[in-house]
């Protein structure tokens, strides 16, 4: 599904609505109530209407004769949408999801770089190589060019697998790791370019040992950016708590 773009107030809406629901706020199954929340935003019930569609097409709330508008169980969320990947963060579940999303990279990617270093080919190399100088060329530009080099380089990589099923696990991590990545890159962070060149250098070598040792030390350096990040957004007497 694309991405949401909505704008404005519009956008404003969309996005307090999701958080609610994504906050918990506003429980599943419980129904909600348009008309306060047309009251309670001075917005008219087409508004709030049309901002409940964007949410029904990420799987987030349903309607049902004499029940109204309720929040789907969370089952039925699209959690892998971008916008709401996006919405969970903002409302303040960014923790357990880069939690669930490292977990998930540590699973796959050490395993596609093995696949990727016993199958890869010149052009496969070549993919890599290329989005490697974009990592380089927008490491001290903006963030958002910088998560869009990594996601081409990790998308090289699963390519390189040969494996149709591996590069269709895109669809588990790309949102995710966009966002980690704007989020990194936004801060203090590590040089991203000799761990994701030893990767590639391994892989062109055909080293599927090294390959694959080597991508568990990028999820390393990326899991030690990521908690430098969180930790100094922190309030200083979460800091301070006892472990």
């Amino acid at each position: 599904m694309a991405a949401y773009s909505g704008r404005g107030v519009h956008g404003q809406t969309v996005r307090l609505l999701a958080e609610r629901v994504l906050s918990g706020a506003i429980g599943e199954g419980q129904t909600i109530d348009l008309a306060a929340l047309s009251a309670e935003l001075g917005l008219s019930l087409t508004a709030i209407r049309e901002a409940i569609k964007v949410l029904a097409a990420k799987g987030l709330v349903g309607s049902r004769q004499k029940k109204g508008t309720f929040v789907r169980p969370r089952g039925d969320w699209n959690l892998l949408d971008p916008d709401v990947v996006r919405w969970q963060i903002a409302a303040g579940a960014g923790d357990v999801f880069f939690r669930d999303l490292a977990e998930l990279r540590d699973a796959l990617e050490p395993a596609a770089a093995l696949l990727a270093a016993q199958r890869r080919t010149d052009a496969d190399v070549a993919e890599l190589r290329a989005a490697l100088a974009d990592i380089a060329d927008s490491a001290e530009g903006p963030a958002e060019a910088a998560a869009r080099a990594d996601l081409r380089w990790h998308r090289a990589l699963l390519a390189a697998t040969h494996n149709e099923l591996f590069v269709r696990t895109d669809v588990f991590f790309a949102a995710g790791l966009s966002e980690r990545d704007r989020l990194v890159h936004g801060g203090a962070h590590g040089d991203p370019v000799p761990s994701h060149g030893a990767v590639t250098e391994a892989v062109a070598a055909g080293d599927a040992l090294a390959a694959e040792s080597a991508m568990r030390s990028l999820l390393d350096q990326a899991r030690a950016d990521l908690l430098r990040i969180t930790e100094d957004d922190a309030p200083e007497d979460d800091l301070e708590r006892p472990q």
